[in-house]
């Protein structure tokens, strides 16, 4: 009887911290500043607190913080290497690049919203192979729809610009996904260029020269890092603006339309349990988010003269007002 009460109260730890005293260390490689990326690296605890997991007694993260500058990465993600942590995750295309390139052993956990097998990061998203899996959110589907969500809300709109960082290796596909998109639509889609924050104020004057009538915003560390200039640039040059990032939208953007990213690291906190507690990550399959959200700013719609039509606003996830 005495056992049996016993081990009702036994309260099973993660594996690696069961009898072996081990305090697994994982590296956070992140393309943002430590403030932006707070949100991120805190669902990500949040869903290790969930299976069981206790930061200090089964785990630490050790991170380093890109701040937008990509260049960074490579620098950052060989440093974690020579830490010996047990496990790497990584925020961003070039991110999970740059820790691939460091290192072939150390397990890797993505979130991305690049395409992985393209990007040569995995065989396939079903059996992965190498050291590299995790979550992603496949552009193509996105891009479309957030298109037609500008054509919908945007009266007569025909160009529709795309702020691009050409320092980016990510810009060529991305750019190729949203001209697929555009023509479906009947759309053109004029690019402007910003490599450094330095560029931004010659960028958004080719809104006008391009006569665009609506702008997107490419996902990027830098433009997410600086957001607040380019939602402030977009209202002053009273364009319409769609992001990638509901951040965008938090600094007072218009509208926002992705993957929750809350949702994926969550996700990304049960790939690491699985592979802390000795699975592969070459027979992990990536994942993708299912159900993508609209997040609408009814008080910069007003600022611009835009009366978001009915259609759209019922489909949001969130009115901000």
């Amino acid at each position: 009887m005495a056992t049996l009460l016993l081990a009702a109260f036994v309260v099973p730890l993660p594996a690696d911290a069961q009898g072996t005293g081990k305090i697994v260390r994982i590296g956070r490689l992140s393309p943002l500043s430590a403030e932006t990326d707070s949100p991120n690296l805190e669902a990500f605890r949040k869903g290790l607190r969930e299976l069981g997991w206790v930061e200090g007694r089964g785990f630490t993260i050790e991170s380093r913080f890109a701040g937008g500058k990509s260049e960074r990465l490579a620098e950052l993600a060989a440093e974690l290497v020579q830490r010996r942590v047990d496990l790497i995750l990584t925020g961003s295309t070039p991110g999970a690049l740059a820790a691939r390139k460091a290192t072939t052993t150390i397990p890797i956990v993505m979130v991305t919203t690049g395409d992985p097998v393209a990007g040569g990061l995995v065989a396939s998203l079903a059996r992965p192979g190498g050291n590299v899996t995790g979550v992603t959110a496949l552009g193509q589907a996105l891009n479309t729809k957030r298109l037609e969500l500008i054509k919908e809300s945007v009266p007569g709109v025909t160009r529709v610009a795309v702020l691009t960082n050409p320092a980016s290796a990510y810009t060529p596909p991305f750019l190729r996904e949203k001209a697929a998109a555009a023509r479906a639509l009947g759309l053109q889609l004029p690019v402007l260029e910003a490599r450094d924050p330095g560029q931004f104020e010659k960028a958004f004057a080719g809104l006008a020269t391009e006569r665009a009538g609506a702008l997107m915003v490419q996902s990027d560390a830098m433009f997410i890092t600086h957001r607040g200039r380019i939602v402030e640039l977009a209202a002053r040059s009273r364009v319409p603006a769609v992001y990638g990032e509901r951040e965008f939208v938090n600094a007072g953007g218009l509208m926002f339309y992705g993957a929750s990213l809350a949702d994926m690291y969550r996700d990304a906190a049960a790939y690491a349990d699985k592979i802390l507690k000795g699975a592969k990550p070459a027979d992990l399959p990536v994942e993708q988010p299912t159900k993508p959200e609209l997040v609408i700013n009814l008080k910069a719609a007003k600022a611009l003269g835009l009366t978001i039509p009915p259609s759209v606003l019922g489909r949001a996830d969130h009115l901000v007002e």
